[in-house]
């Protein structure tokens, strides 16, 4: 029987959606927050995760990062936006559809049973391509204007992060949670310091930075457009 994980903060969607699905035939599990959904997809290993952006405790976003650094698994978002899912799905963060939200049961199930209808090759890498960088996060590779970049891991893990959140804003925190995890108790501006050294790789502009802007009293903002 094929698993299906569904990660949504409102409990009336959770309902509607595993009774959906279940009247289909499929195994449903639930999660109310990020964390939570998390550690359920490694306890389950669904088939596919039915997935909402805006979550508590870690957003959507950073949940399908971590998904898929482990697995190839299928991912439907869910988002209130529209205009926001059209940006994430063009940013190649890793989703594989999306619905917006109010949407109906019968639309719901028929987006399932299509994504499931899709062969997935293993052997896939994770792949964003931009119009300067490409960033090869399975090959920890990533390579600016065609070059290979020199990256210590610590800034590879950086760039990944603003990469995959391209065209938003993430704070310093968020930045210390996605590289050095939950428990880091350093100084924060220590990220300061890595973007500086960042930016000195990939920056040829004298007037200022554009590739990694910041974005003042709240932290930095990836801006290379998508391919």
């Amino acid at each position: 029987m094929t698993t299906i994980l569904v990660i949504d903060d409102e409990e009336n969607i959770c309902r509607a959606v595993e009774a959906y699905l279940e009247a289909e035939g499929f195994s449903v599990e639930t999660a109310h927050d990020g964390r939570d959904g998390l550690h359920k997809f490694r306890r389950h290993q669904p088939e596919l995760v039915v997935l909402d952006i805006m979550l508590p405790e870690m957003d959507g976003l950073e949940v399908l990062r971590q998904i898929r650094q482990e697995s190839e698994a299928y991912v439907l978002l869910l988002t209130a936006r529209a205009e926001e899912i059209d940006r994430v799905i063009g940013l190649s963060v890793g989703g594989d559809d999306y619905l917006t939200k109010p949407f109906s049961g019968r639309e719901l199930v028929a987006r399932v049973k299509a994504i499931l209808r899709r062969s997935r090759d293993p052997r896939q890498t994770h792949v964003m391509r931009f119009q300067r960088l490409v960033v090869d996060e399975k090959r920890h590779e990533i390579t600016l204007d065609d070059g290979p970049l020199d990256l210590t891991p610590i800034e590879f893990k950086i760039l990944v992060a603003l990469a995959s959140h391209a065209g938003f804003v993430l704070s310093r925190d968020q930045l210390l949670e996605h590289v050095w995890g939950v428990d880091f108790y350093g100084e924060p501006r220590v990220v300061d310091v890595h973007i500086g050294n960042i930016r000195q790789k990939i920056e040829d502009d004298p007037t200022g930075p554009t590739l990694i802007v910041t974005v003042r009293g709240i932290g930095y903002k990836f801006m290379d457009e998508p391919q």
